[in-house]
């Protein structure tokens, strides 16, 4: 399991495929609330227990792209860290989560291009050792600066 680099972030040269990083979050009434605000999606599957209570569901579900984010935490704040920036990313959703869940995001590194200093990661979300979500992301990684010449 990786850590955090003590910088904030790997640079390129010092990633490898395999290395892994997970993050563990709960999903909470304030955090849906505050994705709701933050993105504008107020769906009632999401919002509304009466609602969500007469779909498929039963119930409410947190939305699959916060559950996503967790991803994205990972890959900005440990594994690639601090200067990585997301060029693509593909997703796809497996089962709905609910209030209580702790979602496990793992980003493993799939991937290093030296050339185009580019990463691929597959990212996975898990609840209770459950696949909830999986896709890949495509990250820029800073390289080792150069030393200035005088």
């Amino acid at each position: 399991m990786t850590g955090p680099h003590p910088s904030g972030g790997y640079i390129l040269e010092e990633l490898s495929v395999g290395m892994v990083a997970e993050k563990p979050v709960i999903i909470t009434e304030e955090r849906i609330q505050r994705f709701a605000e933050a993105s504008d999606d107020f769906n009632p599957v999401h919002m509304d227990e009466a609602y969500a209570s007469k779909t498929a569901y039963r119930g409410r579900i947190a939305h699959g792209l916060l559950s996503a984010s967790f991803g994205s935490a990972v890959v900005g704040t440990i594994l690639p860290g601090a200067g990585a920036i997301y060029l693509a990313q593909t997703l796809a959703f497996h089962k709905p989560v609910r209030i209580g869940d702790v979602v496990i995001a793992k980003i493993t590194v799939a991937s290093v291009d030296e050339v185009s200093a580019r990463v691929v990661l597959t990212c996975e979300g898990h609840v209770n050792g459950e696949l909830i979500m999986d896709g890949e992301a495509t990250v820029r990684v800073p390289r080792r600066r150069r030393p200035a010449k005088d």
